[in-house]
């Protein structure tokens, strides 16, 4: 059935408002009024008017309205017929069809707007015979039809009833249709007026209703009209379907609708809106390049923030998680430089000297060039304070062009400092690795770990076995953070790590670093670097940037050798600063300097001379050597003394805060002598009567290793023969029963610290020879070494 149930057309395919009708008898046999012979018509565009149906007509044709105006005034009759074609304006003669129906105007009503509104009701079918005139308006002779009638056929009212259900059907599947149209069509008693009034509301095309009124039986109209009504219902129940798949959606996106807004007044009317920073996230949410595991955490965390309210404990973990992952930089990467000249410039003009460390950099960009991508290897600077191991870093960083951060791991002892806590801990924090990488605002910049072997350990878990995953490049693209739960990708970050002494890094993590000793500076290099770098840096630190005044290199050196005794710089950049401070306020007194400040200047200033190398040359006593010695701030000279008591026992006594090796070393010593005391001249019987003290002074400095046994060898055998040691000599190696002389570490520090104290002739190993052959042979001019295998070639050099 059509939309129009109970609705007119019109000539001007207008609708209306549904129409009860009249009288169900009013059509065919209803109504005794003699029809005339000619009778006006009146052409519908999208309509056919069936017998005893009453329908509402706009007329808006001037023809028209004559002609229903006419009718009305007349007897009130009109022939309605339709048109061929419902889109021709002006219809002439052959666009009318032959059989219409003979309306009666009930009502006539003059419209506002100036329009004309017609209620007519069919009466019977007429065919049109000729058409007299069409003008004014057309005008026809007809022949009205009459109904068959049909008495007691079964078959008939089973049609009707048929009709009827198909109808009902049709009326309560179709959700515009109102309900009262099944009522009525349950009261309709007249098959033949059942029949037209459900014909002239299907919704079928004017043809094929006009195909119905053309029919003279009505039975056989009533089979057409069932068939048709099948179909409709068909097509009814079609789209009922999909209408009903549609509204469900529909109605599912509704109610979510109106529950989020629901929820979004509730939110608002307990106080706390974070509707603007759930829409700031989305909005730098969409901007980020990450993982696609990310973009889905992230995604869960925000819809979690939307549902919590402000003043809830746990918003603020959710937040601060989820403003993390915004922050962390996930895919944002630096573009490295390759230009290895500038690179090479950058880095020697930072530092000085450190040549192995500057070719390992630059093989370094040659590998990420040529490949494009490499797993970073975990660089490790090992050497004493004060050497430039952390400032380096900031030059790798600045010759290949990425960012720079530091990470200082000096008394570390939580292991959650690495990898994070749990979000939900009050407190909680990622982790430093994590933390330093979202300030840097770059997943590979060049990070500094610095003092990794000053990392602690206790109850709270040790850091270093944490750190076992950030430096390992087989893992370390899957570094998991407690605070993140999730994975992060390190693999593109240079680590360098920064230690003094290599033996306090737990082995596991020494194993995962690729160790490069950093050695202390000769004098030479120490003056280079004064002049280079901290003279410059403490002028402009004092004011005295602009001020014309020369130091020369003889008067640094005299800084160096006799107010400094390191390895590194920084004790040298401190006397530096106390130089400039004087001189700053001389200046600021007087308003100018001396042009050259002498060795007489600095001496005022810095007092007498706290380190002097007279004492070397007092040693000439028996039984006194010279050994050296490796400390965290580099080379040292130490002495170590050894006298004979009479009346004793062959008791060995050992002072000055020493370490179990370095007795071993002692009394190893001891052993050979006794073994060997022919080869060497000594009475053994001495042994058994004088007891014997050895002592090595500053009592205070803890002291071990066993690269001072050829120098206590020396001293004891010097106490027994009573031959005085060689003077300006120095040596250091371990001792072994069998009397060879093996090697020891720490070589280029010792030979250095052995010309700063102005020595002239050193004895180690063979074995150290290689170390001896990497110092730059300018910085230990003057400087003989002797490299021995055995004790006895010790004691030949060293005893006069």
């Amino acid at each position: 059935m059509n939309r129009n149930f109970f609705m007119g057309g019109s000539e001007d395919e207008m609708e209306f408002m549904p129409i009860i009708p009249l009288n169900e008898d009013g059509g065919e046999g209803g109504d005794d009024q003699v029809i005339p012979a000619e009778l006006p018509l009146l052409p519908l565009r999208n309509t056919v008017l069936f017998p005893g149906v009453v329908i509402p007509i706009t007329v808006g044709r001037d023809k028209s309205i004559k002609a229903v105006t006419d009718a009305y005034k007349a007897d009130k009759l009109i022939g309605v017929v339709s048109q061929k074609d419902s889109l021709v304006e002006e219809p002439t003669v052959s666009d009318l069809v032959d059989i219409g129906t003979v309306a009666k105007i009930i009502k006539l009503i003059k419209m506002p707007d100036g329009g004309t509104t017609v209620i007519i009701q069919g009466k019977k079918r007429f065919k049109i015979d000729e058409i007299t005139t069409d003008d004014p308006y057309f005008k026809a002779k007809i022949t009205v039809l009459a109904e068959e009638e049909l008495k007691n056929d079964n078959d008939f009212d089973a049609m009707v009833s048929s009709i009827k259900e198909l109808a009902g059907q049709i009326i309560q599947l179709s959700p515009n249709l109102p309900s009262e149209a099944s009522i009525i069509l349950k009261n309709i008693e007249n098959p033949s007026f059942l029949i037209h009034f459900v014909s002239s509301n299907l919704n079928s095309t004017i043809a094929e209703k006009q195909k119905l009124l053309e029919i003279h039986n009505i039975k056989a109209r009533a089979e057409i009209l069932m068939n048709l009504l099948q179909t409709e219902l068909q097509y009814a129940e079609l789209k009922n379907k999909v209408t009903n798949k549609t509204r469900a959606e529909l109605d599912k996106q509704q109610k979510d609708y109106f529950l989020q807004q629901q929820l979004k007044a509730i939110k608002e009317e307990l106080g706390g809106d974070n509707f603007a920073e759930v829409k700031e996230m989305q909005k730098k949410a969409e901007l980020k390049k990450w993982p696609a595991t990310a973009k889905e955490m992230f995604n869960k965390g925000l819809e979690k923030l939307e549902r919590m309210h402000p003043s809830t404990p746990d918003y603020s973990v959710v937040y601060n998680h989820l403003d993390l992952m915004l922050d962390l930089p996930w895919e944002d990467y630096t573009k490295d430089q390759y230009d290895f000249k500038k690179a090479k410039k950058i880095l020697d003009h930072d530092h000085y000297g450190m040549e192995k460390i500057k070719q390992r950099i630059l093989e370094y960009l040659a590998v990420l060039k040529l490949k494009g991508d490499m797993k970073s290897p975990i660089l490790c600077f090992v050497g004493p304070p004060g050497i430039g191991k952390t400032s380096l870093g900031k030059s790798i960083a600045n010759a290949i062009n990425r960012k720079y951060v530091r990470v200082s791991l000096g008394g570390l002892h939580d292991e959650s400092e690495i990898r994070g806590h749990r979000k939900t801990y009050i407190g909680a924090m990622p982790g430093r690795i994590l933390q330093s990488i979202r300030k840097i605002k770059s997943s590979n910049p060049v990070m500094i770990l610095d003092e990794i072997d000053k990392v602690g350990t206790d109850f709270r878990g040790d850091p270093s076995s944490a750190l076992l995953e950030v430096l390992d490049p087989e893992q370390n693209n899957n570094f998991y953070d407690n605070y993140l739960e999730m994975e992060y990708d390190l693999s593109k970050v240079l680590f360098i790590a920064t230690a003094n002494n290599l033996q306090n890094i737990q082995p596991a993590l020494r194993d995962r670093l690729e160790i490069i000793d950093l050695n202390g500076y000769a004098i030479e290099e120490k003056i280079e670097i004064a002049k280079r770098h901290l003279l410059p840096k403490q002028k402009e630190a004092h004011g005295l940037k602009d001020v014309p005044f020369k130091m020369s290199d003889t008067v640094i050196e005299k800084i160096i050798s006799e107010f400094t005794r390191e390895s590194g710089v920084r004790e040298l950049d401190r006397q530096l600063a106390s130089v400039m401070r004087n001189l700053a306020r001389t200046y600021a007194e007087k308003g100018k300097l001396k042009p050259t400040i002498s060795i007489g200047d600095v001496e005022k200033i810095l007092g007498k001379s706290r380190y002097n190398n007279e004492m070397y040359k007092t040693a000439n006593m028996p039984g006194v050597a010279v050994g050296l010695a490796w400390t965290y701030v580099g080379g040292d000279i130490l002495f170590i003394e050894t006298t004979t008591s009479d009346n004793g026992k062959g008791e060995l006594k050992l002072t000055g805060n020493l370490g179990n090796v370095m007795k071993e070393s002692a009394s190893t010593a001891m052993t050979y002598l006794q073994a060997n005391a022919k080869k060497y001249g000594i009475n053994p019987d001495v042994f058994n009567k004088k007891n014997v003290h050895v002592h090595v002074p500053e009592g205070a400095v803890p002291k071990d290793g066993p690269s001072a046994g050829i120098t206590m060898m020396t001293a004891l055998a010097s106490s027994f023969t009573g031959r005085k040691v060689k003077p300006y000599l120095a040596m250091t190696g371990e001792i072994t029963l069998r009397g060879q002389v093996l090697p020891v570490g720490g070589i280029k520090e010792k030979v250095l610290a052995a010309k700063r104290a102005g020595l002239k002739e050193i004895i180690m190993s063979v074995q150290n020879e290689k170390d001896v052959e990497e110092i730059n042979p300018n910085f230990i001019k003057g400087l003989k070494v002797n490299y021995v295998k055995t004790m006895q070639q010790v004691l030949d050099l060293a005893l006069l």
